[in-house]
């Protein structure tokens, strides 16, 4: 019997998958005898491998300005370079970003009276906040990663 290295499940010895969490089994030998280590699983929100090297590195500065700038740098970006692959999968992930903060504010101004949502939307509008910032220094590594939480919205695919 082997365990998982990655959840520590019990497996079969001629298991090849892990049946809780799906990592693949692989021996390598070792002085200890045989280790089964982990192999890389698929990231299915990392897109990079999707876009031509040029058209990444000549349109990293407007890929940058939604998450910079809110509307008004995905429009800008819009009338300026619509043509590229790299800058619109980045304008709809900056577009996704802008929406649910335009949404949080709306719920604010509507429960403004309340207390626990104001100080709810402040909370989340700022996790939004680190968001574009960790996708904005994505794009500076010329990486097309669809940013967490927002990955699950299914609008704008």
């Amino acid at each position: 019997m082997k365990f998982c290295p990655n959840c520590n499940t019990a497996a079969d010895d001629n298991a090849t998958f892990c049946t809780t969490c799906g990592a693949s089994f692989s021996a390598v030998p070792n002085n200890a005898g045989t280790v089964y280590t982990q192999q890389p699983i698929f990231d299915s929100t990392d897109h990079t491998s999707e876009f031509d090297a040029n058209d990444v590195q000549e349109n990293k500065l407007f890929a940058m300005l939604g998450y910079l700038f809110g509307f008004i740098g995905i429009a800008v970006t819009l009338l300026a370079k619509r043509e590229s692959a790299y800058v619109d999968f980045h304008i709809k992930q900056a577009l996704k970003i802008c929406i649910l903060n335009g949404l949080l504010a709306l719920a604010a101004g509507v429960l403004v009276w309340t207390f626990i949502v104001p100080f709810a939307v402040i909370i989340a509008t700022t996790v939004l906040e680190v968001i574009s910032v960790i996708c904005f220094f994505d794009v500076c590594k010329g990486k097309a990663k669809e940013p967490a939480i927002v990955c699950k919205i299914s609008f704008l695919k």
